[in-house]
């Protein structure tokens, strides 16, 4: 099966390889992380070695229609971008008002639900006569509280995944290159394979707004070699040791 997404199937010593896009403005591996190897084996994608304006150049000569559509900035089943509305019609709870909350649980503000916030979010909490910016921390949806506070406590350098996808072998430690947005740079780390289908990421310095839910893929020398959902960040920051000598990783 061909899709027309930005990503690289390379014929590896082992097998099929996932590998990012030449075109790394539009490169998709990140989402594509959970790709088995078994559906690898079937899977191609021709766009993978192009360029986006030689693909448009290439659909202009052959007559599409679609050569010249805008790119999209919507997932195809969220077309107006309210994604609010899908998530409260598949989780209605997450609309239930509650409190915004700091670190202590002292009720700060309220709010209209939790669907309404992300973690890292500064704007719209509705929040006044702090001494410093607040952001989200954590969204509780038990409680259904916001948990806010400073910059300065969105930081972590450690965190737990679940449902790990793996694309290469993994018995032991490894070093490699993580991201945990898309949109992100990828940052040296560590990664440590657990029981029960899970991993433990050591990063080489603190990335902001790491949240339950996100994806973590893991990258060396642009090939995807698994990645999971981020389940919580955990422990006290890495030694100084220990972080220089993940920095040292190659970024690639």
């Amino acid at each position: 099966m061909a899709t027309g997404h930005y990503v690289r199937r390379v014929e590896g010593v082992h097998g099929a390889e996932l590998h990012a896009a030449a075109d790394g403005a539009r490169d998709q591996s990140y989402f594509l992380f959970a790709t088995t190897q078994a559906q690898l084996d079937y899977l191609r994608f021709p766009l993978g070695d192009m360029e986006k304006s030689d693909v448009r150049a290439l659909a202009a000569e052959l007559g599409l229609a679609n050569a010249a559509k805008p790119d999209s900035q919507d997932i195809c089943f969220v077309p107006e971008g309210r994604y609010t509305n899908i998530v409260e019609k598949l989780t209605p709870d997450a609309a239930r008002p509650g409190d915004i909350v700091d670190r202590a649980g002292t009720v700060l503000g309220r709010h209209d639900g939790i669907i309404h916030f992300t973690v890292g979010q500064r704007k719209g909490l509705g929040l006044s006569g702090n001494d410093e910016p607040l952001f989200v921390l954590k969204l509780d949806a038990a409680r259904a509280r916001v948990v806010v506070g400073p910059r300065s406590a969105l930081g972590t350098d450690r965190m737990e995944l679940r449902d790990v996808n793996w694309l290469a072998p993994a018995e032991a430690p490894f070093d490699c290159v993580v991201k945990v947005r898309s949109m992100r740079p990828p940052v040296p780390a560590r990664v440590v394979p657990l029981a029960g289908g899970g991993a433990r990421v050591e990063l080489a310095s603190p990335e902001d707004a790491i949240a339950p839910g996100q994806a973590c893929v893991f990258y060396r020398d642009g090939r995807v070699l698994g990645g999971g959902w981020i389940k919580g960040s955990f422990g006290p920051p890495l030694s100084a040791t220990r972080a220089s000598a993940l920095a040292d990783i190659s970024p690639r």
